[in-house]
């Protein structure tokens, strides 16, 4: 092998190196395995087989049989075919794709979903179970087509304690959407600024108040419900008290 067939083998093999994680890619919660630590075992399956200039070795190499189908410039329409609980926090979602497709993602990378238009959706999220809705609420106000009609729920101990209050002020002025907060300490509209005074309800999310907000609901509405496990619990029975069907509501 000459000195120009060496560099390109190199350079063939330097292509194929595991890219390190960036540490946004890390979502702190102490996954198991973590990105980095997919990533420390395909970097030493990587250097296993440039020592054997063994490419078959490579267990991540992508193949043209089996092309990506997600893009990031638009949303493709997929049916979720299944959703199983692995653990406390880690579900195993299963999309239905055309043909001999997949979704292609990588460690690190998310999805976000957005559901079909000119329906309502009614986000309940308790502490930092708002952190799903976000990307989601975000995703409908930023399309101009999209008429969805949203319904936010935030669940928090204090005033002082709801997270995002910018963000959700703003989001709160599009004409498709409306926010409600529930206060479990609290206990003064008084104490409260006049903007909050109207959509704000002392106590927890308890059956009537969902059933009270299913019903002002200008269609019946599809629910997200994001929060410890009890909340999420106690919230899928008031759902069902309330009228929606287990296929109408998803639980993070």
């Amino acid at each position: 092998m000459d000195k120009g067939e060496e560099d390109d083998e190199e350079e063939a093999w330097l292509q194929l190196r595991p890219v390190e994680p960036l540490p946004s890619q890390c979502c702190g919660s102490g996954c198991s395995p973590c990105v980095f630590d997919l990533y420390q075992r395909d970097l030493a399956s990587w250097e296993a087989a440039r020592a054997s200039k063994d490419r078959s070795l490579l267990s991540g190499e992508e193949t043209q049989s089996c092309p990506s189908k997600l893009s990031p410039e638009t949303f493709l329409a997929f049916l979720i075919s299944a959703t199983d609980r692995l653990t406390k926090d880690t579900y195993l979602v299963r999309f239905a794709l055309p043909g001999n497709s997949q979704l292609g993602l990588r460690p690190g990378q998310h999805l976000i979903l957005r559901y079909t238009q000119y329906g309502e959706l009614l986000m309940l999220a308790a502490g930092t179970g708002l952190a799903p809705m976000v990307p989601i609420l975000q995703s409908i106000t930023d399309n101009a087509e999209d008429e969805t009609f949203i319904t936010l729920v935030g669940c928090f101990k204090t005033f002082e304690g709801i997270y995002l209050k910018t963000f959700l002020r703003e989001q709160a002025r599009f004409w498709n959407v409306r926010t409600f907060f529930v206060l479990s300490q609290e206990n003064s509209l008084e104490q409260l600024p006049w903007s909050y005074r109207d959509k704000t309800h002392f106590g927890r999310l308890g059956r009537d108040l969902i059933e009270e907000l299913v019903g002002s609901c200008r269609r019946k509405p599809f629910a997200l419900v994001c929060g410890s496990a009890e909340f999420t619990k106690d919230v899928a029975g008031y759902l069902l008290s309330a009228g929606l069907a287990e296929d109408s509501y998803f639980l993070f």
